[in-house]
């Protein structure tokens, strides 16, 4: 895993390239039970840049899924970021499209102390369930 973090760029925390599987949900009632697939690209503390082939919006808020194990910023990671039913909840904060059905979408994680309406993180919204 290597750092990517250029001098001018003005990010609080590094960027590591960490290429894995990714799944994940938009929390919206129309795609809740669709289970997306992906790869994530890099990571920081803060959050993380992944392609999907599926479009999702900026301000969507998205459960995550991926292997934090074997990522040691993860320690860090898991006691800031809010984890909801062993996934991570963030914001898609940008998308890029890189052609046909494949979306670069940077994702803010976010954060235990940011407020989050409880729609969203009801079991019923975030996995399908009646």
């Amino acid at each position: 895993m290597e750092e990517t973090n250029s001098n001018n760029e003005r990010r609080e925390f590094s960027r590591i390239d960490y290429a894995a599987p990714l799944a994940c949900k938009i929390c919206k009632e129309e795609t809740i039970s669709k289970l997306f697939q992906g790869y994530t690209s890099n990571i920081s503390q803060a959050g993380l840049l992944c392609n999907l082939r599926e479009t999702v919006s900026p301000d969507d808020i998205i459960w995550l899924a991926f292997d934090r194990g074997t990522l040691i910023i993860c320690t860090e990671l898991e006691k800031h970021a809010l984890i909801y039913q062993n996934g991570i909840i963030g914001k898609v904060v940008r998308v890029e499209s890189k052609g046909r059905d494949n979306f670069d979408v940077g994702i803010k994680f976010i954060t235990r102390q940011e407020k989050v309406p409880e729609s969203i993180l009801s079991e019923n919204r975030i996995f399908g369930n009646e």
